[in-house]
């Protein structure tokens, strides 16, 4: 039986696995907007203190046919979720199993020491083999102490072992994400990456560098001039360099930039940061979750790396955003700000919460890029009124043009997901994955869908409440990557953003 209006199963296919939970999944849902959708995962759990059933923010990375995610499952209102679920794929989307970490929190099976679990990404090594989630590990009273952990799976992404520390000494750590130089030819072939900020610290940019397959990991290293910023994103060139874009807070001009460090000697030193641009960014209405122009970070074979984020720059006053795109090909020069044409400008719709995929495989010319994204059609919307939407566009010559867009999931109401203290949360970040070679793309994102007994997922207000918050992706081969024709050449308009913000101010963002 489904829980989800519209849902129909077409095939379960039970898989005895280690874990009870872990099963195949492949039920879609076949009235949702333009394309069949496969739910990949369902929060279990039923503690009374968190929100179910939700799954929210999900990551993912695909190497060679297999695709692994990771998301939270169960979010509480202040901070944090019951636990870290993953779904894996080894035929390019095809099927999925799915379970959930051990050994985390305090209801995970086998239990854990941690309160709350938050923030995952995915990250491949191939030198040793081995697949990588890492995330936040919330000790109580939350807050409190936030540690940064890994757990590794040496299978294939089909059973994990217990969490790794990769920076656990008693501070308040928030917004990890990890890389791996999967670069045979590099001089640090096997290097993995952890990015994270300190709270503890206003927000201080740290790294940490494992060479063992996420066995042990060195110390947390800030950049050469200390900078500020959270929801930074490693990347690799194939010669080693690893270029890290972030959401920077150290201006006294702007609230936000968008800013970028990098290492050339594997991790052992950072270099002073460079700007990529302004953040001009707008909050979405409607009272969702989307605090802050997080940008996304990924990498072609040529070693270009593309950054997007949502920025209001292009709309009169600022009214809206679309998402954005800059690039580099050494770090620290980078291309003017375009952006994407998915909609023209001064349409009245508010592009949000972006996931780019780049087929690592196809140099700069020629980039396949796919970019996954929520938005509202109507920017002038209230909480019970704003439409929220997932779409996608497709570029086949490296963001020089782009396809038609189209939407993937929705309408949805933005009171379906579940309440934190910064609104309604689909996730601060979602994502979108190609295998490399492969002609289509394999996104993730959470999908609402009207609660049980009553009008919001709200635990506080509606004690009762249970909620359909779960994580999707499209059925195999669907989602082409077409690229088009599309381009902008539109100059900005608004540049009314620019207060500065104390990084000490920023609520945490776990």
């Amino acid at each position: 039986m489904s829980l989800i209006p519209r849902l129909r199963w077409s095939g379960v296919a039970i898989a005895s696995f280690i874990l009870s939970l872990l099963f195949v999944l492949s039920f879609t849902l076949v009235a949702f907007a333009n394309e069949p959708l496969t739910r990949i995962s369902s929060d279990p759990y039923t503690n009374p203190d968190s929100m179910h059933k939700t799954e929210v923010e999900p990551d993912s990375f695909a190497f060679g046919n297999t695709v692994v995610s990771a998301f939270q499952v169960g979010r509480f209102f202040n901070g944090g979720a019951t636990n870290i679920g993953w779904a894996t794929s080894t035929n390019g989307g095809g099927t999925w199993v799915h379970g959930f970490l051990p050994n985390t929190t305090i209801n995970a099976n086998p239990p854990g020491i941690y309160a709350r679990a938050s923030d995952s990404s995915v990250a491949y090594d191939a030198k040793h083999k081995v697949w990588l989630i890492s995330y936040l590990g919330l000790k109580n009273p939350v807050p409190s102490v936030v540690d940064v952990l890994v757990s590794r799976s040496t299978d294939g992404g089909l059973t994990w072992g217990n969490p790794v520390p990769v920076a656990a000494n008693g501070q308040f750590y928030d917004k990890n994400w990890t890389v791996c130089d999967n670069t045979r030819s590099s001089p640090h072939f096997g290097n993995c990456y952890t990015e994270f900020d300190n709270a503890s610290n206003g927000d201080l940019e740290q790294m940490s560098t494992s060479s063992d397959g996420g066995l042990t990991w060195g110390p947390p290293t800030p950049t050469a001039d200390m900078s500020h910023g959270l929801g930074g994103q490693p990347v690799v060139q194939p010669n080693g360099t690893v270029i890290v874009p972030y959401m920077g807070l150290d201006s006294s001009v702007f609230a936000f930039t968008i800013s970028s460090f990098m290492s050339t000697d594997g991790g052992l030193t950072w270099s002073a940061s460079t700007l990529v641009s302004e953040g001009d960014f707008h909050h979405p209405n409607g009272n969702i979750r989307a605090s802050f122009p997080i940008p996304d970070a990924e990498i072609d074979k040529s070693g270009k790396v593309y950054v997007v984020w949502s920025d209001c720059r292009f709309e009169a006053g600022c009214a809206y955003s679309d998402i954005v795109l800059s690039t580099s090909k050494n770090g620290t020069t980078w291309t003017p700000v375009k952006r994407i044409p998915i909609n023209p400008v001064g349409r009245n719709v508010d592009h949000f919460i972006n996931g780019l995929a780049v087929d690592s495989s196809t140099p700069s010319k020629s980039a396949h890029l796919g970019l996954t994204y929520y938005f509202y059609p109507n920017a002038n919307c209230t909480p019970s009124t704003c439409q929220l939407d997932v779409g996608f566009i497709s570029s086949t010559n490296g963001g020089t043009s782009w396809s038609k867009a189209e939407q993937l999931a929705g309408p949805m109401r933005v009171p379906w997901a579940p309440l934190t203290t910064q609104g309604y949360m689909v996730g601060d970040y979602i994502s979108t994955s190609i295998a490399p070679g492969d002609d289509d793309a394999t996104p993730v994102f959470a999908v609402a869908q009207r609660p049980t007994g009553a009008p919001a997922c709200d635990s506080a207000t509606y004690p009762a409440v249970v909620c359909h918050v779960a994580i999707y992706s499209t059925q195999e081969d669907i989602l082409q990557l077409v690229g088009g024709t599309n381009t902008s050449t539109d100059a900005p308009v608004a540049t009314t953003h620019r207060t500065s913000a104390a990084s000490s101010s920023l609520p945490t963002d776990y």
